[in-house]
């Protein structure tokens, strides 16, 4: 990959788009599959891209973006849990350069000199499964999974089987304790696990991780009960009275109430001492009985880590530093093209069958033609990969010494797979390959038919990807609003290999039961460019209804003609356009892709098609929490003197207000300190409320 210091403008914002995409696609698989295509090691470098791409070009942060996001949505199989305190997960450091500046940022962040000793709890990351226990009145009364780290899955009576999770704790506990931790097997219990299944027939599990998490789901609790489950708890979310006042102290307490902490866990009071620490953990990991891949490092005062709060995804006050990649030889014996539904072509390495790290592993992604040039990859070469701890490695480098004689560069196909005669399209700037095709692709239009129908966007029960291509090749699905008729067609379907009466009924109520959806979810199922689940969630929120979006949309789209054939900035166009980028979160980037799909008559013949066979519910502002700033956009200039900048925006987001880099007429308050500049000027002639930074702490209770 390019360093973001050699990235442009755009081939930044391209960069951008394309991992929001890749990295969505390994969570689902991940968290929802358990059957992850890529290595921890793949799937830890998209994200430190990502990352630093953003730090390099914050202006280009995208609402979708993977740091604004954990995990996946739940499964249908078990019903949902709403958690009350999102579980989010870590930031993850690589080198101890990176925790050096993870610690930096914290003495930033609190204005703490250098010298002041913080302590740190230093424990082992456990590569299991995420849950939650929550406990009434001292009674386990609810167990879920993580989920999407907003709503999880009820495993409750699963939970229930694990001998190590207590049925009820005694002592001094608050009235509700919502315990998190993580669960796993055992290698020795795995070794043995993998026997009896072999002696029954049965295919043995690839590895401790994904048996722990296959285990855990089981729709019958007894077949969990059979399994080798333990756990390590190491947080909390909900709780009634939280009396503890330190990390630490919480780690006792829970030992206390006899749920298992690891006992490597420390407080760490330096650098030197934290790295220390990992490296013994390091050093311990062939010896330990169960999988880790990295250490986790935490703020141990409970007042520090309030102060820090979250950032996106993850806590400011907590990362994780993985452990190096394990790494081994194949050879490439093909690449494979794949199209996704935007057009987007994946070169994908068909690799001799290797064993890393006790994986067997065949594939990988090449990401795109510039990291098969890049790293000069050639059908035949002998590659080094590497992986952690998963399944699909990543491809390290070529072995130059072992490429056969007779090698020839790769050269990536200038026509789509789709047909010989669809030319491929790469726009300046842009790492993505894509086929000109579009409509006339049918690699795009049945994955586009596949997105529509995902978990996170219709979550059609029985219409599967594999139904999904069969219904396309058939001819019955070619738009989204095709599937609402598939009754058309009972009687042939209940006729073919695979369906029956019974079958077809369930998939057809199905259908049926999705004509009731949010406004959120039909706008992220269409599958427009840049548009995820969290730029969705934002539109619905901002247009509330589903006709109140698709005007504005037009209009925007024909304001955007004007913008492009006048040289003219949206400002000072105005109108939708305008009203469209200055959303926070959404900018001229995404506005475009919103535009160019409004500006195609098929998308929107299609759209006023659903809108008569759907009821779209109007989007639900969620109710205030009595904030005087609750769902107000303000901006904070000039200097601060109680607080730093990064204190006050996580504080104003936490009361939940919106936070925007710019004053706007959408803008409630201006918090101006010393040196406000021009934004105090534009505040005052639009008549924006002005606080200074003592009223902003009186406002919000700061102070109080």
């Amino acid at each position: 990959m390019k360093k973001p210091d050699k990235l442009n403008h755009n081939q930044a914002k391209k960069r951008l788009a394309w991992l929001a995409i890749a990295i969505k696609e390994h969570d689902q698989r991940y968290y929802q599959e358990d059957a992850p295509t890529i290595s921890d090691a793949e799937y830890d470098s998209l994200r430190r891209e990502n990352d630093y791409i953003e730090t390099a070009f914050p202006e280009l942060i995208r609402s979708d973006s993977p740091s604004r996001r954990v995990g996946a949505s739940p499964s249908r199989g078990f019903s949902k849990v709403q958690h009350h305190v999102p579980m989010l997960s870590l930031g993850n450091a690589f080198t101890e350069s990176d925790v050096e500046d993870f610690l930096a940022r914290i003495h930033r962040f609190l204005n703490l000199d250098s010298k002041n000793t913080l302590g740190l709890i230093v424990e082992p990351k456990i590569d299991g499964l995420s849950i939650s226990l929550r406990y009434e009145r001292g009674h386990f009364s609810r167990g879920a999974t993580r989920g999407d780290g907003f709503e999880g899955e009820n495993v409750t009576e699963n939970l229930r089987t694990l001998m190590e999770i207590p049925d009820r704790i005694s002592g001094q506990a608050p009235d509700v304790l919502e315990v998190r931790g993580e669960v796993y097997i055992n290698h020795s219990d795995f070794a043995l696990l993998n026997q009896n299944r072999e002696k029954n027939g049965a295919t043995p599990f690839a590895n401790p991780r994904n048996s722990a998490a296959g285990s855990l789901r089981q729709l019958n609790p007894a077949e969990t009960a059979k399994r080798p489950l333990r756990v390590f708890c190491y947080a909390w979310g909900e709780v009634s009275d939280q009396f503890w006042r330190t990390q630490s102290e919480f780690y006792d307490q829970l030992s206390l109430w006899g749920f298992p902490v690891n006992p490597l866990s420390k407080v760490c009071y330096n650098l030197d001492e934290v790295l220390e620490t990992y490296r013994v953990i390091e050093t311990q990991r062939a010896f330990l009985d169960y999988d880790i891949d990295g250490v986790v490092y935490k703020v141990d005062r409970l007042d520090l880590q309030e102060r820090l709060g979250f950032v996106s995804r993850a806590p400011r006050w907590a990362i994780a530093h993985k452990f190096p990649a394990e790494k081994a030889t194949t050879v490439l014996r093909d690449i494979e093209i794949q199209v996704g539904r935007t057009g987007a072509l994946t070169p994908v390495a068909r690799l001799e069958p290797v064993t890393v790290g006790g994986v067997v592993v065949s594939n990988a992604t090449l990401h795109n033609a510039d990291e098969i040039k890049r790293k000069d990859i050639r059908i035949g070469d002998t590659l080094r990969v590497q992986r952690a701890g998963d399944v699909i490695p990543q491809v390290v480098e070529v072995v130059l010494e072992a490429r056969p004689k007779d090698s020839a560069p790769y050269i990536f196909p200038n026509v789509c797979p789709c047909n010989q005669k669809t030319l491929t399209v790469r726009a300046p700037g842009e790492a993505v390959t894509r086929c000109s095709g579009e409509f006339s692709c049918p690699f795009q239009k049945v994955n586009r038919l596949k997105h529509f129908v995902s978990r996170d966007a219709f979550n059609i029960e029985g219409l599967g990807v594999k139904q999904v291509e069969a219904f396309f090749k058939l001819g019955w699905i070619r738009v989204p609003s095709d599937i609402f008729d598939l009754k058309n067609h009972k009687v042939v379907l209940s006729e073919l290999e695979g369906w029956g009466e019974k079958s077809v009924s369930n998939l057809l109520t199905a259908i049926e039961d999705c004509r009731k959806i949010s406004l959120d979810r039909v706008i992220f199922a269409l599958g427009i460019r840049q548009t995820g689940q969290a730029t969705s969630n934002l539109l619905a929120y901002h247009y509330e209804n589903f006709q109140n979006w698709i005007s504005a949309m037009l209009l925007a789209a024909k304001e955007r003609s004007e913008c492009i054939s006048t040289v003219k900035t949206p400002e000072k166009v105005g109108g939708a356009f305008f009203e469209l980028c200055s959303i926070d979160g959404i900018g001229i980037s995404m506005a475009d892709d919103l535009c160019n799909f409004f500006s195609d008559h098929r998308n929107v013949v299609e759209l006023n098609r659903l809108a008569e066979i759907l009821t779209i519910q109007d989007f639900q502002r969620p109710e205030s929490n009595n904030s005087e700033v609750s769902g107000k956009t303000v901006v904070f200039t000039g200097s601060l003197d109680t607080m730093t900048r990064a204190e006050a925006k996580a504080g104003a987001e936490k009361l939940g207000a919106k936070v925007s880099g710019s004053v706007s007429r959408k803008t409630d308050f201006l918090v101006a300190g010393p040196g406000a500049g021009s934004k105090e000027t534009k505040a005052k002639e639009l008549g924006i409320t002005i606080l200074n930074e003592q009223e902003w702490r009186l406002l919000t209770g700061l102070d109080g």
